[in-house]
């Protein structure tokens, strides 16, 4: 799946790009057509431990999901958002089989 991944606000290492990558091509697992995906990690700037945003953007014909979890690190919030996402795909596939 071709994803798309933007950092703000810092700079992203290797290693969490391929991390949220591998999660991500994981949901095609789940649901053969998706077209494509965004995924936009943010650093808040309060004191707040959990300062990790994760937003992603699942384009699938006819619809679009978004999903953003706030987390302690940028792969928990990661994984949290691609677990919504497999649930909501498993949902979504289910109903157009019927």
């Amino acid at each position: 799946m071709k994803v798309n991944l933007q950092s703000v606000n810092f700079k992203a290492d290797q290693k969490l790009l391929e991390f949220v990558q591998e999660r991500m091509d994981k949901l095609d697992t789940y649901y053969d057509n998706i077209i494509g995906g965004e995924v936009f990690m943010k650093l808040d700037n309060s004191n707040s431990p959990k300062n990790k945003i994760v937003e992603v953007k699942l384009n699938i014909p006819g619809k679009d999901y978004m999903v953003k979890k706030e987390c302690k690190s940028f792969e928990e919030a990661a994984d949290n958002a691609t677990e919504v996402l497999r649930r909501k795909l498993k949902e979504y596939k289910g109903k157009t089989r019927v």
